[in-house]
């Protein structure tokens, strides 16, 4: 008998923060661990050997806390680290001390565009080594750097409570808003120091879920899911239901391929670390760490929009990029002082992609030049027609259907004034002519 069920995109977010502590989770070795020779900043502690004792970072542990707290999570007063079986080259022990039953951050939420997604726990653990696949001397070997190993990272386990790409995307660029504002990781995707997975299904009622790895960009989470979504309809449209398995994400074939079977909490056999006593955290330890946490993102978008009368749309952008909230409200300040509106000098910051390290003089010099922007239809013209002569292809992708084409015309228009250009009038007059 085919087993059936309601369809509904059913996701789940698992996230590794690697933390940007001196030393290791559990030893003395360097955490910065990018760039450096292979093999170079390792020890007895890090690479299992026998005898090796493990004393956990202090560093790391309040910091673990601090990002549950950010998350709105319990944080629980006893919590211990266990062992998490498994046998693979970049593990030396043959086992990760990670969190299991008792975690450090529990029950949480985070609000995203859209609506509310729960955090099921945050918890701490220690970091794997590195595989690199190389070929050498005409042979295909598998080389292991055990730098990597042992450094502290959290884990952010969301509920599923996600149903697309895009709800997962915009999830995810929102967590790195709120961990790179609490200064405990720069969260750099490039360098691995944020690296993310899906839990994907159908829903519940089907029995079954796939992992899906490797996803190193925001653009391949989204793009990863609904792939996903889609392969696993197929099957289940079938009569038959997708294998429970990790999977890859190919970004240059666009494609999520199997990798393993998935594991179940069962095969890791997990049981408490010996080696280190459980942890208990006081109230008032507690609290003193939450008094530290600064303003985070949804409060400082709050501000632009309440205090400073900016746009949503606009306050969004601001807080998502180091630096330049600070920018803004000097730049705000100022233009206050000579009758500029906020909204506007937050439409220069954004739409012309200012950097935070401008001066606030050099973005209100830019008011002063959109005022002085050239207006009249037959000095715009010539430029207008200028650009239609330069740019062919663009033209005809436009009339194609493709409208966007046309920003890349009006951009053209602009190289050729200088700036000067009116670029509403030039967007319509271009409109105008390729009717």
């Amino acid at each position: 008998m085919t087993k059936t069920g309601n369809y509904n995109p059913t996701i789940g977010m698992e996230t590794h923060v690697e933390l940007r502590t001196n030393s290791k989770m559990f030893c003395g070795c360097p955490a910065d661990h990018f760039g450096k020779k292979p093999n170079t900043q390792t020890c007895p502690v890090c690479l299992g050997l026998p005898g090796a004792l493990p004393v956990p970072n202090k560093r790391a542990i309040e910091w673990c806390i601090v990002a549950g707290l950010a998350l709105n999570c319990k944080i629980n007063k006893a919590s211990k680290f266990d062992r998490k079986h498994y046998f693979y080259p970049d593990l030396p022990k043959g086992y990760q001390i990670s969190q299991y039953d008792e975690p450090i951050a529990i029950n949480g939420f985070l609000d995203t565009s859209f609506g509310r997604i729960g955090i099921e726990r945050v918890h701490i653990e220690e970091d794997t080594g590195k595989l690199q696949h190389k070929k050498i001397n005409g042979e295909n070997l598998t080389l292991v750097d055990f730098n990597r190993c042992g450094v502290p990272l959290i884990e952010i386990v969301t509920k599923p409570d996600i149903h697309s790409g895009a709800q997962a995307k915009d999830f995810e660029q929102k967590l790195q808003q709120i961990i790179r504002t609490l200064k405990v990781s720069d969260c750099d995707m490039e360098k691995g120091s944020m690296r993310l997975e899906a839990n994907i299904s159908w829903g519940l009622d089907w029995g079954y879920k796939v992992e899906v790895k490797n996803l190193n960009s925001f653009r391949f989470v989204d793009k990863a899911i609904e792939y996903e979504l889609k392969r696993q309809r197929q099957i289940l449209e079938k009569g038959e239901i997708p294998n429970q398995e990790t999977r890859g994400w190919d970004e240059n074939k666009n494609v999520t391929v199997s990798q393993r079977f998935k594991e179940t909490a069962s095969d890791y056999r997990y049981f408490p670390e010996p080696d280190i006593p459980p942890m208990e955290f006081t109230d008032t330890f507690i609290a003193e760490i939450k008094k530290k946490i600064p303003k985070l993102p949804a409060e400082k978008k709050a501000k632009l929009i309440e205090t400073y009368k900016v746009r949503g749309s606009y306050a969004e952008i601001i807080v998502s990029q180091e630096g330049l909230l600070e920018l803004a409200e000097k730049v705000f300040d100022i233009g206050k002082t000579k009758g500029l509106e906020a909204d506007a000098l937050a439409g220069i910051l954004v739409n012309q992609k200012i950097k935070a390290d401008t001066t606030p003089e050099k973005v209100l010099k830019l008011v002063k030049v959109k005022k002085e922007r050239v207006g009249d239809i037959g000095e715009v013209t010539k430029w207008v027609d200028a650009a239609i002569i330069a740019m062919p292809s663009a033209i005809s992708d436009y009339k194609k259907g493709k409208v966007n084409a046309i920003m890349a015309v009006v951009g053209r228009v602009m190289q050729l004034s200088r700036g000067k250009a009116n670029p509403d009038i030039v967007k319509k007059l271009l409109e105008d002519r390729l009717k």
